[in-house]
């Protein structure tokens, strides 16, 4: 579905879904439900998260995934393990080390091992939902030259990074703009997120697409549901709440 010259909208998303995440997502998925009118954002999956909770092994949770999926929600391939065990340099290396801590899984991947795991990925979680997933979005946003050739050959209709949404196969732009989201792992990279929130809330009403993403750990932490209630309250005034799919 193409999308309007004036016609905007929200697309929201539950980050590091899994079975070793499963009461804070639920907590996540109350929350956005609530404010959206209903299971009108995406979940982003990971296979096996730090190699501790494999989806493949826990049926409760994959009927759980499939209820949600069968209500609407879309559901994205997010990696395999998240966890990034690469070495890096140059610009890589600084992308590890300062917009992540050791999240980035598909920075570092050579094209091989990166399509490997992508294929997997989208095999197991289509296995468990009973249909096609909406894409891949790497852990951390963050993409090295394997993981992006090997995302035109993965199948995916859709990707996204910080700062766009794209058709993963003719690599056209559906939307530009920076992801709302927030950080729980430090008081500063906390309090950062909170103020680039409430910036957001004033800066961003005109945008056409305005993209919201939160995160397991964001539950810790009463303040950044706050943020986070008054965020989606905010757009949802303004903007639909819609597929990411609807974008296309």
């Amino acid at each position: 579905m193409s999308q309007s010259r004036d016609e905007k909208r929200l697309l929201a998303s539950i980050h590091d879904v899994g079975p070793g995440s499963e009461r804070q997502v639920e907590q996540l998925h109350a929350l956005l439900s609530r404010r959206l009118g209903g299971p009108r954002f995406a979940m982003l999956v990971v296979p096996d998260h730090w190699g501790n909770h494999p989806l493949s092994a826990d049926r409760p949770f994959q009927s759980k995934l499939r209820a949600w999926s069968n209500a609407g929600i879309e559901m994205f391939v997010h990696g395999w393990f998240h966890r990034d065990a690469a070495e890096h340099s140059g610009a890589a290396r600084f992308k590890a080390q300062h917009m992540t801590a050791g999240e980035g899984e598909f920075l570092g991947l050579d094209h091989a091992t990166a399509l490997r795991r992508m294929r997997d990925g989208k095999a197991l979680i289509e296995d468990v939902i009973g249909r096609e997933t909406a894409g891949f979005i790497a852990p951390a946003w963050l993409y090295g030259d394997g993981a992006r050739t090997a995302l035109r050959e993965a199948g995916f209709a859709l990707a996204e990074d910080h700062w766009r949404v794209w058709n993963a196969q003719s690599d056209a732009v559906l939307a530009k703009g920076p992801v709302i989201t927030w950080a729980s792992r430090s008081r500063m990279r906390t309090a950062s997120s909170l103020a680039f929130a409430a910036l957001a809330r004033q800066a961003l009403p005109l945008t056409a697409t305005v993209r919201i993403a939160v995160h397991p750990g964001d539950v810790t932490k009463d303040a950044l549901l706050a943020s986070i209630d008054s965020t989606l309250k905010r757009f949802a005034r303004t903007h639909r709440p819609s597929a990411y799919a609807d974008i296309q």
